[in-house]
């Protein structure tokens, strides 16, 4: 199954792709696709109904907004990727570099990124995302990690590298400006997409800039998430990003850093694409 939400932001309403380019409303089940609604079985109660009578409607034209509504938790996975870390000059960390965005720079995937004033070193990162379906805390071992999952999309995790870098404290000032996590088009059920080795890629203005596998992650989907629950609660509804392959504007000599008025478009094989045009604030 693919989730989505349609609409303008305040107004959108939850939905299941029935084709690339139609969906159906079920907010005739459930509120929306959040942490209340997957907690009270949201999931299984669109799953298990009839939506043969509902009225199938094009996509073209509509808002897409993010596929799960103000999660509680944004996590991140740092320096994930074998060439990526490489590329930044470091080594593969001994444990997953762990940080946070704030939920709320969270936004539909075709919605503009919006450069902020006087910055000079906002960057993309094309990531995988995984979305938490059922509480984790303290898994036994990483095989449970999969039972805990609802489903995988495209995550693009913006950065501002001057405040990331250079103004020391955490990452998360440099990651959680408003607009700095497009995300969609839809949340794939874990049933149905198979997250370890596939391609992910984004391009500027045309320009390939990344293009990998997530055959190269150093930390594997089910490691994620079973460390991620020894020091912190899951919930459902919360997205993890699994970490950006190598090919990010940083990297390169000179950098490649976005400006206002570029198309950004972020892929991955069997979840679709994302297309974002730079705004400045």
């Amino acid at each position: 199954m693919k989730i989505a939400r349609f609409g303008q932001v305040g107004s959108e309403r939850p939905a299941v792709m029935v084709s690339q380019t139609q969906a159906v409303y079920v907010d005739h089940l459930i509120k929306d696709w959040n942490r209340p609604e997957f907690e009270a079985g949201a999931l299984d109660k669109v799953k298990s109904a009839d939506l043969s009578s509902q009225t199938p409607f094009d996509i073209a034209g509509l808002r897409i907004a993010s596929p799960v509504a103000r999660p509680t938790k944004l996590i991140c996975i740092g320096l994930n990727y074998a060439r990526h870390a490489a590329e930044s000059g470091m080594t593969p960390p001994p444990e997953p570099v762990v940080f946070m965005k704030a939920p709320d720079c969270l936004t539909g995937p075709n919605d503009a990124i919006a450069i902020p004033p006087n910055s000079t070193a906002t960057d993309y990162e094309v990531e995988l995302a995984v979305v938490i379906g059922k509480r984790a805390l303290y898994l036994k071992s990483e095989s449970e990690a999969r039972s805990h999952i609802l489903g995988y999309s495209i995550s693009q995790d913006v950065s501002e590298r001057h405040w990331q870098i250079e103004r020391a404290g955490q990452w998360v000032k440099g990651k959680s400006f408003p607009t700095f996590n497009p995300m969609g088009p839809a949340i794939v059920t874990e049933d149905e997409f198979k997250p370890d080795d596939v391609r992910l890629y984004c391009t500027v203005d045309g320009e390939k800039r990344q293009d990998s596998r997530t055959s190269d992650l150093i930390y594997g989907i089910d490691h994620i998430v079973w460390y991620l629950s020894q020091f912190m609660e899951l919930f459902p509804g919360d997205v993890i990003n699994t970490g950006t392959p190598e090919g990010v504007g940083m990297g390169f000599k000179p950098t490649k850093y976005l400006t206002a008025g570029q198309e950004v478009i972020t892929g991955i094989e069997g979840l679709g694409e994302m297309r974002s045009m730079t705004v400045a604030s």
